[in-house]
């Protein structure tokens, strides 16, 4: 074959090589000497979804031409997870596989076509073992250990996770209510889509240094896993991430190709690379969990909110992931848009034989805020009141704390809310609309930045070094990584607005573990936070160091410089100006070598209670959205006509960038709202849309018009009072487009996404007097733990007698 005729060449004279490196002066070579050339990794998976592995044979694959090695899983024993609780995974299955596409072998050749052959001809001999694929059957079925899908982890059979707690007085809450809302709903589970496939290059040199260049969110933790898993010092690892096409938290963890790609490039001596097919991303996955929810509320005649008791049942798939923050975060973040007097959450994270779950965009609370935007939907038209002043009577206070010990700083809720209503027109639309046109409306909230790292510690979240040169060179350098959203530019700007620069004149040096300080990774909306104060307090120390330099010169006080436009200059002798590149002379002649750093630490998280890690944040952003949907009568087609966006953004760092997160946020709830799933063939456990031709997503003549409205403040802890927009504008999107369609043609559908198929037999329903709903109507029958009961803060107890 062709590419083994190359692969004979390899070590021996090439004449057109040695031609060129004559014309470059280079005559003299050593014939044996053989220089390193990139190798191409693939991947055998798994074509069980459970099942022992009997025997892995790869002697035909080695024999190959154009094969330089396979590796079985035997030879990384040590388990990896993005968090310390999860564990669970290796970079290759050793005895068990545990869903379709599971690694089982690892090829590296001299390209993708071999290694692909190679991984062919590997015979795996699997003794099948009975999958389990909905969270009923996990979270109801007694298994032995056998059958278990992780024999040793989790909570008995195959529980991953399962958490109760209670913040006041529940029951009595729901005694002094007037009547109960009670109702169940599904979020089905879907995928990030981002346009890059994951792909890593790995090369091992000569002196034991490992350098791997990756498409992930998280090279710090990325980091920590190979020097694990690999047993390498952390000093002998580096990892390098470069601009990512896109995450959306798909790259977040840890990834089996990442490691085989390190350990094949050991073995073989070469740069190993492995890129995924999209097939293999959409077996990654590491998506938005399908969760099934259960919610009660109780409620006052006056629509005052008494307590909520949530449930949720998240399909985890077959590893750990971030399941842990997942499941508390699926019931952590519905007291932030409204006052809860007492409130109970129950959740349960169930392993799955499904490619893992893990977190994508709004981690964890798209779902639970499907489901309780449905619920305010439904129990204003119980009472005839109007759903925004529904809203806007529960709405949680600036400056408060939640029953569950959650801080609120500033909030733009109202004022969102307020401005969505006004310019759809929303009073004068909702419930007047001719037959098949509604308006719905819906909030949401997310946090900017999680308030505690994966691996809890004291240490700084965010660090940022700043060098200024003697020809005025700045460049900074940070831990962060961009993948798309921007934060290179918010860096850069951050760091120009102290120093009195363009952001154009900002160098930047970002993700590389040997040359940058820590910034934890591009997830939970944290990196204008808590990378921008970094960058701010660095800068503010430069500048500061510059203008003691300069002052010295001048034998002028140092309050009396001013640095702005890319000069410096005495206030009360304006005369006395010079451009930055100067002053950056003169203060390295008085004050010696230019650097500063800065570092970020969030508040303190105010609850003291297990779990309480999960939700605080140092500050919250908050959403409205009204969305204008029109359902055609006969066939039940949906089309979102406009959407309407308000977001609390504090203060705009960089407008663009924020309108297109917006409307990137918009863009994507539009897909989760109407068509995207993952669904799996039931007995086979496969995909069946594993491709961009076959699964939905809109394109863009589903796009409708976007009115973006942004709320400005200024958040005291944001960098120049900036708060997230990369997430927090997702999470209205999709109960909005529900409460409008139920405004069109009066059906509830209770379960995502919202098709013409479901509208339609809704709507059948309804004509022989049915319910007129699609959804579910059970959760399963599991016995929590008993509930940690958890004392509300001072200002809210004694709130419930206040309300009867």
């Amino acid at each position: 074959m062709a590419q083994a005729q190359e692969y004979a060449h390899i070590g021996k004279p090439r004449p057109k090589v040695d031609a060129m490196n004559k014309s470059m002066g280079i005559t003299k070579f050593t014939d044996d000497i053989e220089l390193p050339r990139m190798a191409f990794g693939k991947l055998l998976r798994s074509t069980q979804a459970h099942a022992k592995i009997k025997n892995i044979d790869v002697s035909e694959a080695e024999k190959l031409p154009g094969v330089y090695k396979v590796i079985t899983g035997h030879i990384l024993p040590i388990q990896f997870g993005i968090m310390p609780t999860a564990e669970d995974e290796h970079a290759m299955a050793t005895k068990k596989v545990r869903y379709v596409g599971d690694p089982v072998a690892a090829v590296a050749a001299v390209d993708e076509e071999t290694a692909e052959a190679a991984c062919e001809l590997i015979k795996v001999e699997y003794e099948p073992i009975d999958p389990i694929f909905s969270i009923e059957k996990a979270v109801t079925t007694s298994m032995d250990a056998e059958h278990r899908i992780h024999e040793d982890f989790g909570f008995g059979g195959n529980i991953h996770k399962i958490v109760a707690m209670e913040f006041g007085d529940v029951d009595g809450a729901f005694e002094q209510a007037d009547f109960i809302d009670e109702g169940v709903y599904f979020f089905e589970g879907n995928t990030h889509l981002p346009m890059e496939q994951h792909s890593a290059i790995a090369h091992y040199d000569g002196t034991g240094k490992l350098t791997m260049w990756s498409a992930t969110q998280t090279p710090h933790y990325v980091h920590r896993a190979l020097s694990k898993v690999l047993e390498l010092p952390p000093n002998k690892v580096r990892i390098i991430a470069p601009p990512t096409g896109g995450g959306f938290g798909g790259k977040d963890d840890p990834f089996s190709h990442e490691i085989a790609a390190c350990k094949l490039s050991m073995l073989i001596g070469r740069p190993v690379k492995f890129t995924l097919t999209r097939e293999e991303v959409f077996y990654t996955h590491r998506g938005r969990h399908p969760v099934l929810m259960w919610c009660k509320t109780g409620w006052k005649n006056d629509g005052t909110l008494m307590g909520m008791h949530f449930k949720s049942f998240l399909d985890g798939g077959a590893h750990g992931s971030y399941g842990p923050a997942s499941t508390y975060y699926t019931g952590a973040l519905q007291t932030v848009t409204c006052k809860v007097p007492a409130y109970k959450f129950e959740g349960v994270r169930a392993f799955t034989n499904k490619p893992p779950c893990g977190p994508k965009r709004g981690h964890g609370t798209p779902q639970p805020r499907f489901a309780v935007e449905i619920v305010f939907d439904k129990v204003a038209e119980r009472l005839g009141i109007d759903p925004i002043d529904l809203r806007t009577k529960n709405m949680i206070d600036s400056h408060s704390l939640t029953v569950n010990w959650l801080q609120i700083t500033t909030c733009g809720l109202q004022e969102c809310l307020d401005k969505v209503g006004e310019a759809s027109d929303f009073k004068n639309k909702h419930n007047k609309l001719p037959h098949g046109k509604g308006v719905g409306v819906a909030v949401g909230s997310y946090i900017c930045g999680a308030g505690l790292p994966i691996y809890w510690n004291d240490l700084p979240h965010s660090e940022v070094q700043l060098q200024v040169d003697r020809m005025g060179t700045v460049t900074a350098f940070s831990g962060a990584i961009d993948i798309g959203q921007g934060s290179d530019t918010v860096l850069a700007t951050i760091v120009a607005e102290v120093l009195g620069l363009d952001p154009s004149e900002i160098q930047l040096v970002t993700a590389d573990t040997d040359l940058t300080p820590i910034d934890l990774g591009s997830y939970s909306s944290r990196v204008t936070m808590m990378m921008g104060n970094a960058a701010k307090e660095s800068a503010e120390n430069m500048r500061e160091l510059m203008l003691a330099g300069v002052a010295e010169h001048l034998k002028v006080p140092a309050e009396r410089l001013e640095m702005k436009g890319g000069h410096v200059w005495d206030t009360e002798n304006p005369s006395e100006k010079m451009t930055f590149r100067k002053a950056a002379e003169l203060a390295e002649t008085h004050k010696g070598l230019l650097g500063s750093v800065g570092s970020y630490r969030p508040p303190r998280k105010k609850g003291s209670y297990k779990g309480s890690g999960v939700g605080p944040s140092p500050a919250y952003s908050y959403s409205a959205c009204v969305a204008q949907v029109d359902v055609d009568p006969e066939t039940a087609e949906i089309k979102v006509e406009k959407i309407w966006m308000a977001h609390d953004i504090g203060e705009c760092i960089n407008e663009t960038l924020v309108l297109g997160q917006v409307e990137g946020s918009v863009y994507m709830g539009l897909g989760e709202a109407l068509m995207e799933e993952y669904p799996y063939r039931d007995k086979l456990g496969t995909h069946k849309i594993p491709s961009m031709l076959d699964y939905k997503s809109p394109t863009t003549k589903d796009m409708p018009p976007v009115e973006t409205i942004l709320v400005k403040g200024h958040e005291a802890r944001g960098p120049f009072g900036a708060k997230e927009v990369g997430q927090g504008p997702l999470l209205p999107i999709m109960p909005a487009i529900a409460n409008a369609v139920y405004d069109a043609v009066g059906v509830r559908i209770d379960e995502l996404p919202i098709t013409a198929e479901k509208i339609l037999a809704a709507m059948e329903q309804k004509e022989k007097d049915g319910p007129g709903r699609i959804g579910p109507d059970k959760i399963p029958d599991i016995e929590f733990p008993p509930a940690i009961k958890v004392e509300p803060p001072d200002e809210w107890k004694g709130k419930l007698s206040s309300l009867e």
